[in-house]
């Protein structure tokens, strides 16, 4: 089983509680005893943008600058490069430097607690359970007279309602009172009547409006509204459904919509109408017909420990315990991207929906110099397309706000976005040094929309999606790059390898991420017949551009276009690599032999997110033992009780970039052709697998033995020729749309 366990309650919310979620709404469960708590998120609950009490929420400067950027330039052309400091200074938006934050910008928020004060003492038996097969999580014990009680909880996504359940072996064993615990005193209101508490507020930032509702029901024993909260006494059963909402809408300029009173209130009526078991149920068939979908086994076996003391043990030896704690991380990442990212909701975001603080770290937001990318990387290799749905919406709903920041900041037509950005459409900057400025982000949100179609080849949205955003953003750059001083190619300028170094004209990932943009949005013009004129643009200007690779003096890609790198630099981010991963421009052997040079200079070490990428360049580099070290380390030293990634503090991008780095040890098909277990580590010598994507409309499963595969089994969406190369065997095979088959290489 897929389960995380453990045997006592949740000490505290970062690394102890376990998460549950259907996208919009967020639970973490502790299990505490005396007293339950259940912490909530509604992912729109935001401060900052429209009707912020501080004025700047686009980004964008209140006031022309005539000459700003080529003065920028001119210095960068003169002397080489720029401090992020001085560069800040001329281009940035003071807010860091003066008031600690970004004005105007907000931060993701709380929701508050359901808190359960449960009668009846406790005498031992504990257990609390994550399951994720079922996505339940669950939680036992033993009442003061050996009784056992059960909680259970989990998010439906078909009913928009988180759901509880108390029962006891024993008839009329289930007592407590259901109350409130407020995250935003003074704002809202609590009131109780016929067994529904209701949680009204206005955050005082910006007027947004929020509610939340729940309805208890109870099987035998009675229930009483007592002011603001809800009493049940001896009830043989209790069920409780929870939902919220917002009038937050993701629309420019306003975001806001209908009160949310209503949505509510209809989501927790429907629920509470109908029998727990069929709520459990239909929530059950919806999360498998999702997580089910892939299966790996690595010949592993989970001991009969909790998985704390699990991951206390782990040494990445290639026990079979250590090959199980392997697994249940591939597939506890496939679970939080199904929990926190569903149609209807905003993209997972730095922490996913889980939020306890209405200051989190670096305010929860979405950064886009990796953060949000890697989110979604496991979405098509994993095959869980449907959760990509948000981030494909929301990348669409920044192209407006995007428009707006590329005309006034640059006096440009495209669209572009920087560093970081929220709910409320912030493409502009900020002024912190070395994290305001990265006008190709958009570049690289992009690519991932084009990707979708890359793997299930639908024109669709290609059509209506991908490449309207592309082009767009492929625009800007038409507009805005340089010839560079040196040697006249195309380059970026001001250009910032991200969180790292000074600016300089023409860094490496920039000006990767700008040829990758150029040749996908002609290829999609090319597979639209659309656009003819423009695609020739595009391929003119990737004939001059520089491509951002080079080969440094002790044999390292360059992170920057002059030969700057330090051998002995240990940075975390390794930015100069894009065109490996997530990029494809990486093929000649020289580069294959600077990118190991490079991550072998920047060793082994970093943030859980870093560690996480790294994974994936092992894996592409077709390195298996280096890609599980990395895993290895991650989980060992980047990686809390509860299995949630630490950057520190937690942060979701590792865990759902590891998991995109399993697949692509299993699988890749990047390269134009299926490579079956290209990056296979010597621990993983026998194993299988089944349920992985690969591009062109492929799913693929693999039985191995020794390192090679002993069968194949395919099936095609689309039909068309599987390239399949694998140890020891290369195979060209014609399918058909909706074909399956299962063959044996070595025969």
């Amino acid at each position: 089983m897929l389960t995380l366990r453990y045997d006592e309650p949740a000490p505290s919310w970062e690394g102890h509680v376990l998460p549950i979620g259907n996208g919009a709404l967020g639970a973490c469960v502790f299990g505490t005893l005396e007293t339950e708590r259940v912490q909530l998120n509604e992912k729109s609950l935001w401060t900052g943008g429209p009707g912020s009490a501080e004025p700047g929420g686009s980004g964008n400067w209140s006031a022309d600058r005539p000459g700003a950027l080529e003065a920028v330039r001119r210095v960068i052309d003169e002397r080489g490069s720029m401090a992020p400091e001085e560069v800040a200074a001329i281009l940035g938006n003071p807010s860091y430097s003066t008031v600690g934050h970004i004005p105007g910008f907000g931060a993701y928020q709380n929701f508050g607690e359901l808190l359960l004060d449960v009668t009846g003492g406790f005498s031992g038996g504990y257990r609390r359970t994550l399951d994720l097969e079922t996505a339940v999580a669950a939680v036992t014990y033993e009442d003061a007279d050996g009784v056992v009680l059960t909680r259970e909880y989990f998010a439906s996504y078909p009913a928009h309602v988180i759901v509880g359940r108390l029962t006891a072996r024993r008839p009329g064993r289930v007592g407590f009172t259901l109350r409130f615990g407020t995250a935003h005193d003074g704002e809202e209101e609590v009131t109780a009547e016929s067994g529904r508490l209701r949680v009204r507020g206005v955050l005082a930032d910006n007027g947004l409006v929020y509610e939340g509702q729940v309805q208890v029901l109870t099987e035998g024993g009675t229930r009483s509204d007592e002011g603001d909260r809800v009493v049940v006494t001896g009830a043989d059963s209790a069920v409780f459904v929870f939902s919220a909402a917002t009038d937050y809408a993701p629309v420019h300029p306003g975001y806001r919509g209908p009160d949310p009173a209503a949505r509510v209130t209809a989501a927790v009526d429907a629920a509470a109408r109908r029998p727990y078991a069929e709520l459990r149920a239909e929530h059950e068939a919806d999360h498998r017909a999702l997580f089910g979908r892939v299966r790996l086994d690595l010949g592993q076996r989970m001991p009969d420990l909790p998985t704390d003391r699990v991951l206390a043990a782990y040494e990445g030896a290639g026990t079979p315990s250590d090959k199980a704690l392997e697994t249940l991380y591939f597939q506890y990442g496939r679970y939080l991207l199904i929990a926190c990212s569903r149609p209807g909701s905003l993209p997972a975001n730095l922490q996913g929906v889980w939020n306890a603080s209405n200051s989190p770290p670096w305010e929860s937001d979405y950064h886009t110099n990796i953060n949000l990318q890697m989110n979604y990387w496991p979405a098509e290799p994993a095959n869980l397309a449907e959760t990509a749905v948000p981030y494909q919406e929301f990348v669409a709903g920044l192209r407006a706000p995007g428009r707006e920041t590329a005309r006034s900041m640059f006096g440009s037509a495209g669209w572009v976005v920087h560093s970081n950005t929220n709910p409320f459409g912030f493409t502009g900057v900020h002024d912190w040094p070395t994290s305001f400025w990265m006008p190709d982000a958009a570049g690289w949100l992009v690519r991932q929309l084009y990707e979708r179609y890359l793997f299930d080849g639908d024109e669709r949205h290609l059509r209506g999606h991908a490449y309207p955003a592309m082009r767009e953003a492929a625009e800007f750059w038409l507009a805005n790059l340089c010839p560079d001083a040196r040697d006249g190619s195309l380059v970026v300028s001001p250009a910032y390898s991200p969180e790292h170094g000074d600016f300089t004209a023409g860094a490496a990932m920039p000006q990767q991420i700008v040829r990758d943009l150029f040749a996908c949005t002609a290829a999609a013009a090319r597979t639209l017949g659309v656009d003819a004129e423009f695609a020739g643009r595009l391929r003119e200007a990737a004939d001059r551009l520089d491509p951002g690779l080079r080969v440094g003096s002790w044999g390292q890609l360059q992170e920057w276009k002059a030969d700057l790198d330090d051998p002995s630099d240990r940075h975390r981010h390794v930015s100069q690599l894009y065109a490996l991963h997530p990029g494809t421009q990486l093929t000649a052997p020289e580069h294959l032999a600077a990118a190991r040079t490079t991550l072998e200079a920047r060793g082994d070490g970093g943030t859980g997110w870093s560690m996480a990428w790294k994974v994936n360049f092992w894996a592409r580099l077709k390195d298996g033992d280096r890609a599980l070290a990395m895993l290895s380390g991650q989980l060992r030293a980047s990686t809390l009780p509860n299995l949630w990634d630490t950057h520190p503090p937690f942060q979701i991008d590792g865990n759902l970039g590891a998991t995109a780095g399993v697949a692509e040890m299993l699988l890749q098909s990047h390269a134009g052709v299926i490579e079956l277990l290209p990056a296979l580590p010597a621990a993983w010598r026998a194993g299988s697998f089944d349920g992985l994507r690969a591009r062109g409309g492929f799913t693929v499963g693999v039985t191995w033995a020794d390192g090679v595969p002993v069968e194949v089994r395919l099936s095609s969406a689309r039909g068309g020729t599987a390239r399949l190369r694998g140890p020891g065997f290369a195979l060209d095979l014609e399918t058909r749309a909706g074909e399956s088959c299962a063959l044996s290489p070595a025969r």
